[in-house]
């Protein structure tokens, strides 16, 4: 009977420590419900989407699963007004989505970006950002209340990764069209490149530099194709949330600091080679009349969001393998001839 007991314990502890995520899974499902272009491949005219919820959700899982031997040690034993704040801390991020959805909010949030002069079609995407840093913020308050901060420093990457989004979207939204320098900086090389594969490809480019974006246009013998791109447009969205996601990731890891560094430079040179051949596809699908605009909305940041989260995956399975390779030498027998 005791055994019954201490095995029921367990298990609601572990349970205790995915409610979390199972109060960020109704919200989604009620803006799924509202706003279900948002999550699928649709051209709506912006880049900004919420389908990197579905990858806030892989990353929790990754974490809980890295730190699954600590989570199953700390104990979660809540007395009874902390029970109370935490299970409204559990709700508060679907009330945030009825309030800002159904009681005006994102209509204030929308008129004050107006007032600060931000741009009537990026106003009206300050709601989606301002979410985005809402939930990073629930998310850890939530955390710390079920864990202290032990628990934050365990899923620092998920969280983190909320606000490097909505960080990334309020400024695009505040600096549209290249304004914001220093992240439009490296768009012309990254747009060179990008002309250079075309070119290898057989397609007859030009790249018009003079502008606060630049212009590539692409051509073959039947169709063109041109296109200012935008540092959002280049990767540089990408090599933020890759560079958040990986440093985290190896802050977290045993792995020896030279190891780090190489698995750093690496990570980061494939990342930027995969933008370049993200534009290079876009040109590519829309010079053969292809849908170009789901594209790039969609599948294209699937590009380097399903690289950037599947890297560490790559990391803990090399490591892995060459550790059974390295055992197996040392285990082999001597063969004397």
């Amino acid at each position: 009977m005791l055994d019954i007991v201490q095995k029921f314990k367990k298990n609601t502890q572990v349970l205790v420590k995915l409610l979390p995520i199972f109060s960020f899974i109704v919200p989604f499902l009620v803006l799924y419900f509202l706003y279900p272009n948002s999550f699928e491949p649709t051209w709506t005219g912006t880049w900004e989407n919420r389908i990197y919820y579905l990858f806030f959700l892989w990353l929790f899982s990754l974490e809980t699963i890295l730190n699954w031997e600590e989570l199953q040690a700390r104990k979660c034993d809540l007395k009874p007004m902390k029970t109370i704040v935490f299970i409204t801390a559990l709700v508060l991020p679907t009330i945030y989505v009825i309030i800002a959805n159904y009681f005006g909010l994102n209509a204030l949030i929308t008129t004050s970006a107006r007032h600060y002069n931000i741009k009537p079609a990026w106003a009206e995407l300050m709601p989606l950002s301002t979410e985005y840093l809402v939930f990073a913020v629930l998310f850890a308050l939530i955390i710390i209340l079920q864990q202290g901060s032990s628990g934050l420093k365990d899923y620092s990457i998920s969280t983190f990764f909320l606000v490097l989004i909505g960080g990334i979207y309020t400024i695009n939204n505040t600096y549209p069209m290249g304004q914001f320098t220093p992240f439009q900086i490296v768009v012309p090389t990254t747009a060179m490149l990008a002309a250079n594969v075309l070119n290898l490809m057989g397609y007859q480019t030009s790249l018009n530099t003079r502008t606060a974006m630049p212009i590539l246009s692409a051509s073959n013998s039947q169709n063109s194709f041109a296109a200012a791109i935008d540092w959002p447009c280049s990767g540089v969205e990408s090599l933020l949330i890759y560079t958040v996601t990986i440093l985290l990731f190896l802050k977290k890891s045993a792995i020896p600091l030279k190891h780090k560094t190489i698995y750093f430079v690496i990570g980061a040179v494939i990342t930027y080679v995969i933008n370049i051949l993200r534009i290079v596809a876009i040109y590519v699908i829309a010079i053969n009349n292809g849908d170009w605009g789901m594209f790039h909305d969609y599948y294209a940041q699937l590009y380097s969001i399903t690289w950037i989260i599947s890297y560490p995956l790559i990391i803990i399975g090399s490591r892995a393998l060459w550790r059974k390779i390295k055992h197996k030498k040392i285990d082999a027998p001597d063969v004397l001839v």
